[in-house]
């Protein structure tokens, strides 16, 4: 027999957002990994469904010619894909067809030859696409474990990579590459390391350089994970050292992007709800 108040239980969770990217008119797209669907948020607030069935889309970005670029996930057909927003052509950047082992494409940038990076998170590989749509893995297991988000300097010539193995011991850490005029990836030292505390999920980059990791938990989920990573936005310099965090009340912080007029706006994807914070740097759109 119960005493006291009845107490509520979470059954479920209908919405968990994540992959946000903002368009030229200042419209952000997010997805949600659960109902499987892209979303729009335009400035005047008014909220909307973009695709349905979006096989399940993470991680988006628009390309330097304002076409949406979305990792989806869907573990019988995984892919990159590029949707002209004004006619609505889809098409297909990298799949399973074309000879890659992917498991489920996770997020994407681009760097400033307009090359395109993802990451496939269980499948523990980073590919580049080149403008001419041939497909490279750059990195993979045993160099890498767990990758996630992922960012490119803005001058081109560092890659930053999330890990984020729940896993005791699991990498959870910013990794930082040489990025060479050909694509190619070398040098790699650690850049911050969240460990034992989650770590980030997406980055974003600054106008100068500084790295914007969307990071941390409110409460324990179960892994091996601690509560020493500050849930919430972590603004990380050149030099790796932490210079600003602001905090996000909501579990579980996902991903952010820069929009707005002068790109000063960041966008932050966490749980069910999405976040905005005005930043005194401008951003960029990676």
């Amino acid at each position: 027999m119960q005493t006291g108040p009845p107490t509520a239980e979470l059954a479920t969770i209908v919405s968990f957002l994540e992959g946000p990217t903002v368009d030229q008119d200042g419209t952000v797209y997010f997805t949600e990994t659960r109902t499987h669907r892209i979303m729009k948020f335009a400035p005047d607030g008014a909220l909307t469904v973009y695709r349905e069935n979006s096989n399940a889309a993470n991680g988006l970005v628009f390309d330097t010619q304002w076409r949406l670029v979305a990792c989806e996930g869907n573990q019988d057909n995984p892919r990159v894909t590029r949707t002209n927003i004004k006619t609505g052509r889809v098409e297909v950047l990298a799949g399973r067809p074309m000879g890659l082992k992917l498991t489920a494409p996770n997020d994407v940038t681009f760097d400033n030859q307009d090359r395109l990076y993802f990451t496939d998170l269980p499948g523990g590989t980073v590919h580049r696409i080149d403008t001419d749509g041939k497909v490279t893995m750059i990195l993979d297991r045993p160099d890498i474990q767990r990758p996630n988000g992922l960012t490119i300097s803005p001058d081109g010539k560092i890659l930053y990579l999330v890990e984020a193995n729940q896993s005791e011991g699991g990498a959870r850490m910013l990794r930082a590459y040489d990025l060479a005029a050909d694509g190619a990836v070398s040098n790699m030292r650690v850049f911050f390391n969240f460990y034992p505390g989650r770590s980030a999920d997406g980055i974003t980059i600054d106008s100068a350089g500084n790295v914007i990791a969307a990071a941390g938990l409110n409460a324990p989920r179960g892994t091996s994970e601690t509560l020493d990573t500050q849930p919430g936005i972590h603004v990380i310099s050149p030099a790796g050292q932490r210079i600003q965090y602001i905090p996000i009340p909501e579990d579980t912080i996902t991903n952010c992007a820069f929009g707005g007029p002068d790109l000063k706006t960041l966008y932050v994807t966490a749980g069910k709800s999405l976040f905005k914070i005005r930043m005194d740097v401008a951003g960029t759109r990676r």
